[in-house]
């Protein structure tokens, strides 16, 4: 278990072979969940929330209690991560008690910081600059669809967010192809852009950033989007409706793709802004296998990174 007491902060902390071994298990506990019913059993998972969420809350704590463990949920107001305590002292006081941090937050340094205090492996469940247990998720997906990553083409619409971010970072690893599309102004970091390039240079991936959409989505076998506006920047959202409105992704842009070409959301969808109702429900779109396969990837993970 080479990955067992680690953290996951992001995708650039896995090497090829680590996001395969991820993959591989989160497969193999998809097709034999009576398996690893007990990988867990006396094990205790915390999970921190600044920000509110659907799906890693119920399939994290459905994960740990399919695997023989517990959750605990622990609130914005239980927690107070930097206000009522000190980050460090959190991490040091769940350590105590628990064997392993989830943290769903909004500054990205803060799920740096508990990893850096916390002797348990802690999860980035989401942070405004990455999102790696969705994009591995969506991995899985895609590779169940087409029976292989390698070669792939992925194009990502819309703001240059934590998903664009470990998107890239995914297909890095995998020997993916990814088109990112963003307004100009609104690009992916260059630091993760340049890693992300960096790292593909030994899987055949490619990445490329543009601010033409329908370039991006050429030739696509999948189409990506996400929110115009994340949590947090709701105060941007008029705006960024006028900006990203050349981005939406409609029945127009997908025949762009490759026929048959799959769409994919991380949910949640603002329908009729960034995807329309046509193209999100349509037989070629994935975007609850997606979410379906958030349990079992983070189940994989679970049990590489908290596993006896």
């Amino acid at each position: 278990m080479t990955l067992k007491g680690s953290d996951l902060i992001t995708i650039g902390d896995l090497d090829s072979g680590q996001v395969a071994e991820i993959l591989d298990r989160a497969q193999e506990i998809k097709a034999r969940p009576e398996a690893f019913s007990g990988a867990l059993r006396g094990r205790t998972l915390a999970m921190i929330f600044q920000k509110p969420s659907l799906r890693t809350r119920v399939t994290f704590e459905t994960g740990m209690t399919q695997l023989g463990g517990h959750a605990i949920y622990i609130s914005p107001s239980d927690a107070g991560l930097g206000t009522r305590e000190s980050v460090p002292d959190v991490a040091r006081n769940l350590e105590r008690w628990v064997d392993g941090i989830m943290a769903r937050v909004f500054a990205h340094r803060l799920v740096e910081e508990l990893a850096e205090h916390s002797k348990v492996p802690v999860i980035n469940a989401l942070s405004d600059d990455y999102h790696p247990c969705q994009a591995l998720g969506d991995a899985l997906t895609l590779r169940e669809h087409f029976g292989r990553l390698e070669g792939l083409k992925l194009a990502y619409l819309g703001d240059g967010n934590n998903m664009a971010h470990s998107l890239m970072l995914a297909a890095s690893r995998t020997g993916m192809r990814i088109s990112v599309a963003t307004p100009k102004g609104y690009e992916p970091k260059r630091a993760v852009v340049e890693a992300a390039r960096s790292a593909g240079k030994g899987t055949g991936s490619t990445v490329e950033v543009t601010d033409d959409p329908v370039a991006a989505v050429r030739g696509a076998d999948a189409v990506y989007t996400d929110v115009w506006a994340s949590m947090g920047q709701e105060s941007e959202a008029a705006a960024r409706d006028k900006v990203f409105r050349p981005f939406q992704v409609n029945q127009k842009v997908m025949a762009e793709a490759k026929p048959g070409a799959k769409f994919m959301h991380c949910l949640p969808a603002h329908r009729g802004d960034e995807v329309t109702d046509a193209v999100a429900d349509a037989p070629s779109s994935i975007i609850f296998d997606q979410a379906e396969n958030r349990l079992h990837i983070q189940k994989a993970i679970m049990t590489l990174l908290m596993g006896a």
